[in-house]
């Protein structure tokens, strides 16, 4: 009867926001989407190189969460991933496929496409563990580039 009650839970708990994840250990954790705001903060310095225009600068995440990008910015912007980098290029390394969503999980090429003022992102699923960095395909030298710890 206990199992088929922390079954159940389980269940219902995986079917709502906030809900329960299966992490690698077998044990549930608490699942949740974590929003970086998209804007033109100022540039600060991290182990990646300087980095700015998202909030927060570096995202730690745990494994089996997501994160989804707002732009509460009054210009397009776009966040996308920056392939085996481990501090950020000197120069733009996008291309025009940036300003197309692609992507749902954090290991994989993923681009939020060009969102508008007031736009929301796809939401990314946090599949592996690692440091992810990303930019901004119209503002990169601005710098405008983060960084995802998922953990």
């Amino acid at each position: 009867m206990r199992r088929l009650i922390l079954f159940a839970s389980g269940l219902l708990a995986a079917c709502t926001p906030g809900g329960l994840a299966s992490s690698n250990s077998g044990a549930w954790i608490a699942a949740t989407t974590i929003t970086v705001n998209l804007t033109l903060e100022a540039p600060s310095s991290t182990a990646y190189g300087t980095s700015g225009g998202y909030a927060p600068a570096v995202t730690v995440v745990p494994v089996g969460s997501t994160i989804r990008f707002v732009n509460t910015d009054g210009f397009a912007h776009t966040a996308t991933l920056i392939p085996g980098a481990s501090s950020f290029p000197p120069g733009s390394p996008f291309t025009a496929s940036a300003l197309t969503q692609a992507g749902t999980a954090i290991s994989q090429p993923w681009s939020t496409g060009s969102l508008a003022a007031g736009a929301a992102s796809q939401t990314i699923t946090i599949d592996r563990a690692g440091v992810y960095l990303y930019g901004c395909f119209y503002h990169y030298g601005a710098p405008m580039r983060g960084a995802i710890v998922a953990q």
